[in-house]
């Protein structure tokens, strides 16, 4: 299939800018592969259908500061690092703003000198390796000068609040490691993991670290040259035993957004067997997919033409998925990172 066939025109005043008062307060769009129709609800009404003996799988991977605003040493003139991913001997791998400026053995200064920086190459796609170098501990250093990385389709005249650094972070956020947030998981509240348990589910958590390849724009015009970049996930072995048991017993495994969805069919072996371990999750889904673990999936709206929407119509229906977008356009659901959500079963 084309990239083309999954775009689809979305109002700008449907992106949401901001999160709900309340996590729970988000609408969902409940999609029914079996019977190709959908109906409107509410999160709310998420545990109710949820069945005794589901595993629900959660992702609990946490956002990091990877923003960083500054500027070059000595000059005025704002720059921005995103922080990648750090790379083996430290140095960490970087997106900038306005990376014209930012030319091999550029040093760059952030949060009034409490962290420096240099860049030490420009690799050809156009992202920077730097070096950091601080008198403290790095990683305290930019929980204090790092700003939550918000996804550039939220525009705000401010800068990233203290209150995004806590709704930008699911409620079981635990490992850190992530440059955005599993959405899925956003709308959850202590209050509705245990309304799940409640039913009679199980719920187990596993790990992949959200990187800048699962929102990476689709390069290429058909699907079957796109790959998505490696991402580091890790499933415990209690957590792969639950899901192996649930399994063999023909009962559900619920998934809580797309970067759940890929680390767990990533970790599926050839005799449909969840392996415990730590790993890069390489596997990029697109249609003729066929899912090996997951039955069910809790995921917000994507952007058209991306990655993470092939996945989805993979999961779905191409048809299905097309048609139930255009509903949600229509029916005015917020899209998006703080958007509302889509449980497909």
């Amino acid at each position: 299939m084309l990239i083309s066939e999954f775009d689809y025109e979305l109002p700008d005043e449907l992106i949401a800018q901001e999160p709900l008062r309340r996590r729970t307060d988000s609408r969902m769009l409940i999609v029914n592969r079996a019977q190709q129709n959908w109906r409107d609800a509410k999160f709310q009404d998420f545990p109710e259908l949820i069945n005794p003996g589901d595993v629900l799988v959660l992702n609990n991977t946490k956002v990091f500061p990877a923003r960083l605003v500054g500027n070059r040493q000595n000059l005025t003139g704002k720059i921005e690092l995103f922080l990648i991913r750090e790379l083996p001997d430290k140095t960490w791998e970087t997106l900038a703003r306005p990376a014209r400026r930012l030319g091999t053995g550029t040093n760059l200064v952030f949060g009034d000198g409490k962290l420096t920086a240099k860049v030490l190459q420009k690799k050809p796609d156009g992202h920077l390796i730097v070096a950091f170098e601080t008198d403290g501990d790095f990683a305290e250093i930019l929980e204090t000068v790092g700003q939550t990385p918000l996804p550039p389709y939220i525009r705000r005249q401010e800068k990233p609040t203290a209150a995004d650094r806590e709704r930008y972070q699911t409620v079981f956020a635990k490992e850190k490691g992530a440059v955005a947030a599993p959405t899925a998981g956003l709308h959850f509240t202590p209050q509705v993991i245990e309304q799940v348990r409640a039913r009679g589910a199980e719920i187990v958590e596993i790990t992949l670290h959200v990187g800048y390849g699962t929102f990476e724009p689709v390069r290429a015009a058909d699907l079957s040259a796109h790959k998505v970049s490696p991402e580091q996930s890790e499933i415990s072995l209690p957590a792969a035993e639950i899901i192996n048991r649930a399994r063999r017993d023909k009962r559900r495994i619920v998934s809580v957004g797309t970067t759940t969805t890929r680390a767990l069919e990533s970790a599926t072996n050839e005799r449909g067997e969840i392996e415990a371990g730590a790993r890069e999750s390489a596997l990029t889904i697109t249609p003729g997919y066929k899912f090996k673990t997951v039955s069910a999936l809790l995921t917000n709206f994507h952007l058209p033409e991306s990655s993470l929407l092939v996945l989805v119509s993979t999961f779905a229906g191409h048809q299905l998925m097309m048609s139930a977008y255009a509903h949600a356009v229509a029916h005015k659901y917020r899209f998006y990172s703080y958007g509302d959500c889509m449980f497909v079963t």
